[in-house]
């Protein structure tokens, strides 16, 4: 079975040819700081689960635990490394971490979850923290999942710490600006593409992924104007060529559980990422495009709204085929930035107002999209990934330099 993380090892051997990095730089960044496996008893049964420190020269670990019958620890562990390099990116002062807990939470109750939730917080703990190690909602976890850890988190240290963990609800410090984050950030670079590389305003899309992330960037699209023509979730595809009610295939997504209950032709997630459209949105998860299929994409433009959802080996094909893809450390870090709002104003008792906020989010994606949109076309030798990965390793190193570890 593949190691999901010699993706990770084969991208840094592969930025070598475009990045002076040493020896001992490349050592320092395929070695996650600490790995954390815990076996997780609950009645009766054991389940594997996972906290990921991988980097904190910029600050202490920042990253989201998912619940994932597949989650392993390879996979955490590429989760922490690209949270390491999207931290980085948009410059926050935040190293990389993520967790798992390898269950399907499908098909448990909500008491079962909140037991799993509360076990998991009871065995990592002591290594979380608002100075330390601060997680978030991922696959599969969501705010309520959030305030049981954090409830959990201050009974075992013994006072109030609301900045240990992020994407809570509101009522216990969470930013109002949370739920739709990742896709207020995909939807601003999306705007970024299409006004740099001449698209136009009527660009056809379609998005693999239909959850939080995946439904809630087709609800901005859709209420801009876009033509989304298919949409998938894990179940299957729903294709529309003269475009999609998204607002009908939310609610047949919540009423029926899948959008292949809704209007249009069946079709499978392969079938949508082969589809011929200007814009293809991945925000599943990891290894959706690879050597199998990279040569059957017909999108002009990938952005990756999900973690690693095209490999190294189907990147080259993709270049090859002068496809277009804004790299996931950049597209889809609406979410991480928006729960730096939440931790800073959990650490200074501040509140500031939505709109202040929007505007902060706004400016900070440009930002950073423009720093690598710019790298890129200064070098003329490189892709965005590339041009991104640069930018996020050198700011690592630095600090790295700094305090006197490299």
């Amino acid at each position: 079975m593949k190691d999901v993380f010699d993706d990770v090892i084969t991208r840094l051997r592969e930025i070598r040819s475009v990045m002076d990095i040493k020896d001992t730089e490349i050592d320092l960044l395929v070695s996650p700081k600490r790995i954390e496996k815990k076996n997780l008893l609950v009645d009766g049964e054991k389940i594997e689960s996972w906290r990921v420190l991988y980097n904190d020269a910029l600050g202490p670990g920042k990253g989201g635990i998912r619940f994932h019958p597949k989650v392993s620890e390879a996979e955490v562990k590429s989760l922490a490394f690209w949270m390491t390099l999207k931290n980085s990116l948009l410059s926050l002062p935040f190293g990389g971490a993520k967790g798992g807990i390898k269950f399907n939470p499908k098909t448990r109750t909500k008491r079962e979850l909140e037991n799993i939730s509360r076990i998991y917080i009871r065995e990592h703990y002591l290594n979380l923290g608002q100075d330390k190690d601060i997680p978030a909602p991922d696959v599969y976890t969501n705010p309520q999942i959030m305030g049981w850890m954090l409830d959990e988190y201050e009974k075992l240290v013994g006072h109030h710490e609301p900045g240990m963990i992020t994407g809570k609800p509101i009522e216990i410090g969470g930013c109002q600006l949370r739920g739709d984050a990742t896709a207020k950030g995909g939807f601003i670079i999306f705007n970024e593409v299409i006004q740099h590389d001449g698209l136009g305003k009527k660009p056809t899309i379609a998005i693999q992924g239909f959850g939080n992330a995946g439904m809630n960037i087709a609800k901005m699209l859709y209420n801009a104007g876009f033509k989304i023509i298919a949409v998938s979730d894990s179940k299957g595809g729903l294709l529309d060529g003269s475009g999609l009610d998204i607002n009908k295939v939310i609610e047949i997504k919540s009423e029926k559980s899948s959008v292949t209950d809704g209007n249009g032709k069946i079709i499978t997630n392969n079938e949508l990422l082969e589809l011929k459209v200007d814009i293809l949105i991945l925000a599943a998860l990891e290894d959706q495009v690879t050597v199998k299929n990279a040569d059957k994409i017909q999108a002009k433009y990938i952005i990756e709204l999900a973690n690693g959802p095209v490999n190294p080996a189907a990147d080259k094909i993709l270049v090859s085929k002068k496809i277009t893809v804004v790299p996931d450390i950049l597209a889809n870090a609406g979410g991480v930035v928006v729960s730096y709002f939440e931790w800073s104003q959990n650490r200074t008792g501040g509140i500031l107002e939505e709109e202040y906020l929007a505007r902060k989010l706004q400016t900070m994606m440009e930002n950073a999209w423009h720093g690598v949109y710019e790298l890129y076309k200064d070098r003329g030798n490189i892709d965005l990934r590339s041009s991104a990965y640069i930018l996020a390793i050198s700011r690592v190193l630095r600090a790295e330099k700094q305090r006197g570890n490299l």
